[in-house]
């Protein structure tokens, strides 16, 4: 997969295009190519479900990859790029099932076919004979759109790719066109543009909206629903391509973590707005990412293992562990990992998924809101975090409070805790959209506390995987000792973030965070 940055910009067809040879560095060249014919049908349902949410799915004559499927990014002015070899009577099945989110089982079949006469340019930083690199090519198209052989509509534009270059070349490319009269384009694709209106209707999934001034409870429901809806389907074509997501600081993490929060996050935020939605509704949907969580669960739990590992083999570079051992004992997690992510495929593929993906979709546009949802978001919301927030710091007759949870408790009691955090920090920050500073510095105070116990039952879950991995393999002894030193470095850092909690629960438990709750 490949991330495509680019710039497109509307030309008249008199437009002269200017000499670009002052935007490459020195020693630099441009390289004309073309012209060349380029003749692309484009793939989607009936009601146009891929255009409207901003995707293609094409065959195009010519190329060596003819079937591309590109998708929206997170990145203004750059799309994922999929390419697939393939017979042009039959769309690549792992393409057809990239696109699942947005065609759901409906059939897909030519829409629409563009016939474009493309001269291209590679600005490079040398001759490219003398190992010169393509920084950028700008693609100048003259483009026709096909019914049959009639020629219906045409327009002119051109478009501009970083390639091994910056995103300063393509600023210095776009001041020079348009200072010779080219019109900065809208990112509108081909195909939408020879569609017509129809392509630009508003998508299956309901764009995110601010909140007005004095949001209603209802607004605030609807908008976090929508806002998981749309990190579940957003990382559901990442997670069949096995491609790393690129967090807003510039980290990096996995599209199965992504998808699988966005899974957990809606369900906790069902369950949160329960009083203000319909209890049948909220409890169906539910069981159904219920069992979508647990197919992301186990690929997840693997990932976390394996990377858990490694960091764990790393800890004492003064005491270092067997290297051959740590590899056969990742080996045997990565072993689990492909086994879970198979599973997720087919769940993935499934008729099941289909329609939690309509489900989904229902929910996001249409919430089965209760008449109590139309009061006042300052008035309605607070108590519903109220009840997560005591469930945590008063506990039970079955629950330890979170205050008074001792180092020597089990560690299915620093579980237990560990998920009612999760769900006060969660039903905190549903509502910090609407309730302000107030509600986001509770939440954010309660992500301390859900990371510290999040990594202490990271710790004891390894440890046991550790153990039960050396009784599978008796006969290795290398493999077992460094299993059980994996299992005491578990436990000692166990112990340490056992310590820690303390600290962080104080903080999060302060009068001035929590005063506001009901």
């Amino acid at each position: 997969m490949a991330i495509e940055e680019e710039r497109k910009y509307d030309v008249d067809p008199r437009f002269r295009l200017p000499d670009l040879a002052g935007c490459v560095p020195p020693g630099g060249v441009v390289r004309k190519r073309g012209p060349k014919d380029l003749v692309a049908t484009y793939y989607d349902t009936t009601d146009l479900r891929l255009a409207r949410s901003g995707v293609s799915l094409r065959h195009r004559q010519g190329d060596d990859q003819p079937w591309t499927v590109k998708l929206p990014s997170d990145v203004p002015g750059t799309r994922h790029e999929v390419s697939r070899p393939g017979a042009a009577d039959r769309i690549p099945d792992d393409l057809r099932a990239l696109v699942t989110v947005y065609h759901r089982g409906a059939q897909l079949a030519p829409v629409t076919v563009v016939h474009s006469v493309r001269i291209a340019y590679d600005l490079c930083d040398a001759e490219p004979a003398a190992g010169g690199r393509v920084l950028a090519e700008l693609a100048d198209d003259t483009v026709e759109v096909l019914d049959g052989d009639r020629v219906v509509r045409g327009f002119r534009e051109i478009e501009v790719e970083r390639k091994a270059g910056d995103t300063a070349l393509l600023d210095r490319v776009g001041d020079l066109l348009t200072e010779a009269g080219a019109r900065t384009g809208d990112f509108t694709p081909k195909h939408v543009r020879a569609i017509g209106p129809a392509a630009r209707a508003a998508p299956d999934l309901p764009a995110p909206q601010p909140l007005p001034g004095k949001p209603s409870a209802a607004d605030v429901v609807t908008a976090a629903l929508r806002a998981d809806v749309a990190r579940i389907l957003a990382h559901d074509p990442l997670v069949r391509l096995r491609a790393p997501v690129v967090k807003a600081g510039g980290g990096r993490d996995t599209a199965v973590h992504q998808m699988r929060v966005g899974t957990r996050r809606l369900r906790s935020d069902l369950r949160t707005f329960r009083p203000l939605l319909d209890a049948g509704w909220v409890n169906d949907l539910r069981a159904q990412l219920a069992w979508l969580a647990g197919a992301l669960g186990a690929a997840r739990d693997a990932e976390v293992l394996r990377t858990h590992l490694r960091g764990l083999a790393d800890r004492d570079p003064l005491a270092p562990l067997d290297p051959d051992a740590v590899d056969r004992i990742d080996a045997q997690l990565a072993a689990w990992q492909d086994a879970a992510l198979a599973t997720l495929d087919d769940v993935l593929a499934g008729e099941r998924y289909q329609a939690l993906l309509t489900a989904l979709l229902d929910a996001a546009a249409r919430p089965r809101l209760r008449p109590k949802a139309s009061a006042r978001a300052g008035r309605a919301l607070p108590k519903l975090v109220t009840r997560p927030w005591r469930k945590l710091a008063r506990g039970g007759p079955d629950a330890v409070p979170a205050g008074k949870l001792g180092r020597s408790a089990t560690d299915a009691e620093w579980h237990a805790v560990r998920i009612r955090a999760k769900k006060a920090r969660y039903a905190a920050d549903a509502v910090a959209a609407a309730l302000g500073g107030r509600a986001a510095k509770l939440a954010g105070a309660l992500a301390d506390v859900q990371d510290v116990l999040g990594d202490h039952q990271d710790a004891a879950v390894a440890a046991g995987v550790w153990l039960d991995i050396a009784r599978a393999h008796p006969d290795d002894t290398a493999l077992v000792l460094t299993a059980g030193r994996l299992a005491e470095r578990d436990r000692a850092l166990g112990h340490t973030l056992r310590k820690r909690f303390p600290r962080v629960w104080r903080a999060a438990a302060r009068g001035k965070l929590t005063s506001w709750l009901d």
